[in-house]
């Protein structure tokens, strides 16, 4: 059996791979000066981007919450990998053969994940492949009898399940997957005295990640004897959450990205409408509400950020029913609506169809209709609690505004508020006042119903902290490069965490003055640009002071190693000279943004800088000199002359330094 994988295949992977294409599956980047990028963190939530990747440096950090790695163990936080999955992952990707340190050789069974997507994989092409069989008629007439051609099951992945109890079993046997994987991966049920297929003589849709791997399975009843609930999803596995999971997000997902909007339907078919029609944002739940874990998956996606202006926010358009399920899916999504910074809607097909329906009896037009017709959420909510009363009566418009006021209290933007006050007041027929006066008296009021509680104060921020920044990944080695400066080992990260007593520096933690800024940005230009900077220029920085000593900590490490300027692990060998509560720091300075335009502008500032912070030791040098030489005795020749040649040379080194720096 292979062993650990040869520490130089993972320093080869990790730099042949684009650490901004695998962040930008799961991240919506956007420049931030050359080589830079940043997004919303995946981390923990947030509004306002704070999250850098720097594609050069193979490496991100959230200037919010302090998480910082590299391509594996973005990947372990968001796919829940091990550290040796991730490096078989992205050699998969990129086509690179591995190589292990004890056994025979590469290998392909590389891990239990990766045999559970594999499993998983191989039941699709098995379910898929079952679609024209004889005994899949019932699967292809409910297709048909929906709209959708065999081209749209190809593209959508639908299959069939035989109505058998070991067809899949005996098919993944064969495969050489072992019943462990089989039933680990959701696939089968156990029986009395063995196991049997889970799905049987259904419709099948795969459910895959966000990077087009199949993790589950949607599994819709179709014959009169099977007395099983009408759709039956994979059960939770290592790899399947359906809590986390929005069916067609790996279809969606970019198109998402480039126009921020999505629309969340309820129901396989319906996605499968929608993109059919042109509405190629549209994603469903799993056998779940929507809830705070799809937020989290979506916001980084539709650039979720609250810095960002109105006209600039995404949009989420949830389809409802009309029926009683489909209004409490309405307030169950009403109650996460103030999570998201961007603009939530509601869009209601007339007659009560849902979107699947919608585009048979009108065609692909109607489903364009439906979501362009979209109405605010907010508005939804109080034109449902209005419509139980007959506002032709004054009890009516009285019991109108006392469930409608409390939607209205738990708008926490006031100006919108104000807006739907005035509406209200419209539709009721009521003095503005009045309404605004029944506003007031909710806000003081416990809210009924337990809606106060949906802006996600307290809890909701609980719910968002105990996760990755809580005791997930800091501290557990996911900070750690696995191969590189805090990791125990070429296949995993070790500890990777110091001592609670040992404060962390960081750039928040600099002092806010000019002097203090510029140092910084030097020495962020010493980290990021080594060789636009140049190695003479380093060796003069050698003997900078700093107004902020641990920066000076830092350019002493980088002084250390300009030996190693231009080589790969540059920033590796930096992190491991520092001493453990400045490495965040440093780790922080490789990812900050740098104002430049272009290359060459940033070659040209980052020399600049670090000329800058050499000459105001030159010239605080000079000074000294000079206060030297004025107090030394004029009869004393010797010892001004020697003054006056280091003041030259001082001179000197200025001269040049201008000289090699453009603009100077």
């Amino acid at each position: 059996m292979a062993g650990l994988i040869a520490r130089n295949d993972i320093d080869e992977v990790r730099a042949r791979v684009n650490i901004a294409d695998v962040v930008g599956d799961y991240v919506t980047l956007k420049s931030a000066g050359v080589g830079s990028l940043k997004g919303l963190c995946p981390f923990h939530d947030e509004r306002t981007p704070s999250f850098h990747v720097r594609p050069q440096v193979g490496r991100y950090h959230c200037f919010g919450c302090g998480e910082d790695g590299d391509v594996f163990s973005f990947l372990m936080s968001q796919d829940h990998t091990t550290f040796q999955e991730a490096v078989e992952r992205m050699a998969a990707k990129i086509g690179f053969t591995l190589h292990y340190e004890e056994g025979d050789g590469p290998r392909t069974d590389y891990n239990a994940r990766a045999r559970l997507i594999a499993a998983n994989e191989a039941a699709q092409a098995f379910f898929t492949a079952q679609l024209t069989t004889a005994a899949a008629e019932p699967a292809r007439q409910f297709l048909g009898e929906r709209g959708f051609d065999p081209a749209a099951a190809q593209h959508f992945g639908v299959g069939f399940a035989p109505k058998s109890f070991d067809a899949l079993k005996d098919h993944l046997r064969g495969l050489r997957f072992s019943i462990d994987e089989i039933a680990a991966a959701g696939l089968v049920s156990q029986g009395d005295r063995s196991p049997y297929d889970r799905f049987r003589g259904r419709l099948m849709w795969p459910i895959r990640d966000v990077t087009g791997a199949t993790i589950g399975f949607g599994a819709r009843r179709l014959l009169e004897d099977d007395k099983g609930p009408k759709y039956l999803n994979t059960p939770e596995t290592p790899i399947y959450h359906k809590s986390q999971v929005l069916y067609g997000l790996d279809l969606a997902r970019k198109e998402i990205a480039k126009g921020k909007q999505v629309v969340i339907v309820e129901g396989y078919t319906d996605v499968m409408a929608c993109h059919l029609a042109g509405i190629t944002t549209a994603v469903a739940t799993c056998g779940t509400s929507f809830g705070v874990d799809h937020i989290k998956v979506l916001r980084p996606m539709l650039g979720d950020s609250a810095a960002q202006h109105v006209s600039q926010l995404g949009q989420i358009v949830f389809t409802f029913d009309p029926d009683e399920a489909g209004q409490r899916a309405a307030s169950r999504a009403f109650a996460e609506e103030q999570r998201f910074a961007s603009q939530t809607y509601v869009a209601v097909a007339p007659g009560g169809l849902d979107p699947c329906d919608l585009r048979l009896a009108r065609g692909d037009d109607a489903i364009r209709r439906l979501v362009e017709n979209r109405r605010p959420m907010f508005e939804f909510m109080i034109r449902r609690r209005l419509d139980g009363h007959d506002l032709d009566t004054v009890e009516g418009r009285v019991g109108g505004l006392r469930e409608s006021a409390p939607v209205i209290a738990d708008i926490r933007d006031r100006a919108l508020a104000d807006g739907y006050i005035r509406n209200t007041a419209g539709w009721l027929g009521m003095d503005i006042e009045d309404v605004r006066r029944a506003v007031a008296a909710a806000r003081r009021r416990p809210s009924d119903s337990g809606q106060g509680s949906r802006n996600g104060g307290p809890s909701g921020a609980g719910q968002n902290g105990s996760g990755h920044n809580g005791s997930g990944h800091n501290g557990s080695g996911h900070n750690a490069s696995g191969n590189g400066t805090t990791g125990s080992g070429p296949n995993g990260p070790g500890d990777g965490s110091t001592r609670a007593e040992e404060p962390q520096a960081s750039i928040r933690s600099l002092p806010d003055d000019p002097i203090a800024r510029m140092e910084r940005d030097a020495v962020m230009a010493m980290v990021q640009q080594p060789q636009s900077v140049g190695v003479p220029l380093l060796a003069l920085a050698a003997s900078a002071t700093f107004s902020a000593r641990m920066l000076s900590v830092v350019r002493d490490a980088v002084v250390a190693n300009i030996d190693a300027v231009g080589d790969r692990a540059w920033l590796d060998k930096l992190l491991a000279d520092v001493p453990a509560p400045f490495r965040s720091l440093v780790q922080e300075l490789a990812l900050a943004p740098i104002p430049a335009r272009s290359d060459e502008d940033l070659a040209i500032y980052c020399r600049g800088i670090v000329v800058a912070l050499v000459e105001r030791d030159l010239l605080a040098r000079k000074a000294s000199l000079l206060g030297q030489l004025q107090r030394t005795d004029p009869t004393d020749q010797e010892r001004r002359a020697d003054v006056q040649r280091q003041l030259m040379d001082l001179d000197a080194q200025r001269m040049r330094l201008r000289a090699d720096t453009p603009g100077a």
